[in-house]
């Protein structure tokens, strides 16, 4: 488990990165690179990294489940995300 104040950090990250989006656009179409230099660094989207939603986790992240492996595995297992089993040929 990650530590809470670092998916907090995440978090807070990614609701800044929403509340700039509509002007980062609009100044990146009309050239005004000073203006977005004046914006906060963690309003750009690369700022962001993927974790897992359930442990915080960084690393071993799958985007299309927005988990990382272990949990992953843990919760394909048990039958709690529909459409997955574990393959056998």
């Amino acid at each position: 488990m990650a530590k809470k104040s670092v998916i907090a950090r995440e978090r807070k990250r990614a609701r800044m990165v929403a509340k700039y989006a509509e002007l980062r656009k609009r100044l990146k179409e009309e050239g005004n690179y000073e203006m977005l230099d004046k914006l906060p660094r963690n309003a750009s989207p690369v700022r962001l990294h993927n974790r897992c939603r359930l442990t915080g986790r960084p690393k071993g992240y799958m985007r299309k489940f927005g988990l990382c492996r272990v949990k992953f595995r843990e919760m394909a297992l048990q039958g709690k995300i529909p459409g997955i089993t574990k393959a056998s040929w």
